[in-house]
């Protein structure tokens, strides 16, 4: 199978561009999901496919409006920056979030016949809570409260890391990573699909001679139509492992040193202790993000994650 046959693939089962099926690729290879010995079509017919799942328009709906409900009690500065957002690309941003908590529970429905509920109105995005899964109802069973504490991350096509700050780590027993393909445009594609634009926004336009129909029509064909988004459900890391402190490894260029990857606690002086072991006398970066807002937690690359079939079927068992 030759690379454009795996691309070819991609887009159709993941229903992604070819642009994003490129991305996702070279990041699987970026984030050691592909490594040396890892033949392309194991990861792609073993890891990547099975653990698509697919967002409709209600789905999305839903968390939209989920994040809408909270996004007045939410801080608006970015975690460990003093950059403000506005309330637009802070809604943005939170709904992408509950993206890949509602990835999940499809997850859970589609693979284990779980059922369960987000409970979103437990708390402000933002608040660490322990679980992002407040109910649970397997097949005959009532709802009731999971077993297992499981905390969800989410990130774009890119991400490469399961960065857990602080304390976190040890408060949940099971924590998850989600790649979403919610590119920057989907909440204006969203509302592009319910009309927001046509009958509100472009029509007010028209109504004080703002726009000409014709403009407005113009600017409505330009804005991205509203399209099913499909998530990658990446893999889990357990908190019940015996992780090694400085568990890295990476890549030395002639001044810098970059990290590939990671497998467990980062503590504050471990970049100067790399620094160190590997005689850099350049800066220690990580790939593909650089540095991290904190140097105190757990941190995974995604070739690191639990993600078989067997390991899922284990979770579903437990929970």
């Amino acid at each position: 199978m030759d690379i454009e046959q795996i691309f070819n693939i991609i887009c159709e089962k993941a229903s992604v561009t070819k642009e994003d099926a490129i991305k996702l690729f070279e990041k699987a290879i970026e984030g050691g999901e592909i490594s040396k010995g890892t033949k392309i079509e194991t990861w792609l017919e073993e890891r990547f496919l099975p653990n698509i799942v697919t967002i409709d328009k209600d789905g999305y709906a839903k968390m939209c409006v989920d994040a809408l409900k909270i996004l007045g009690g939410t801080a608006a500065t970015d975690y460990g920056s003093s950059r403000q957002r506005d309330m637009g690309q802070l809604w943005a941003d939170m709904t992408r979030g509950y993206l890949g908590e509602y990835a999940f529970i499809r997850f859970l429905y589609e693979k284990g016949g779980i059922e369960a509920d987000l409970g979103h109105d437990s708390g402000q995005l933002g608040d660490f809570l322990p679980t992002d899964i407040h109910r649970i109802k397997k097949t005959g069973d009532a709802w009731r409260e999971p077993k297992l504490t499981i905390s969800i991350k989410t990130t774009k096509w890119n991400g490469i890391w399961l960065d857990i700050p602080g304390d976190q780590f040890n408060h949940s027993d099971v924590h998850v990573l989600i790649k979403v393909g919610a590119g920057r445009d989907h909440l204006f594609s969203f509302f592009k699909e319910i009309s927001v634009f046509k009958d509100k926004v472009l029509k007010k336009g028209v109504d004080i001679g703002a726009l000409t129909d014709t403009e407005a029509d113009s600017i409505f064909e330009k804005i991205p139509s509203f399209m099913p988004i499909s998530a990658y459900i990446c893999g889990f890391v357990r908190k019940k492992t015996q992780y090694r402190n400085l568990s890295y490894t990476g890549q030395a260029g002639r001044k810098n040193y970059k990290i590939k990857s990671w497998n467990g606690p980062i503590r504050p002086g471990d970049l100067q202790s790399i620094k160190t072991n590997e005689a850099v006398s350049g800066t220690v970066k990580f790939e593909g993000i650089g540095k991290f807002a904190h140097d105190s937690g757990y941190l995974f690359n995604t070739g690191n994650l639990i993600w078989t079939e067997a390991d899922w079927r284990d979770i579903f068992l437990k929970i």
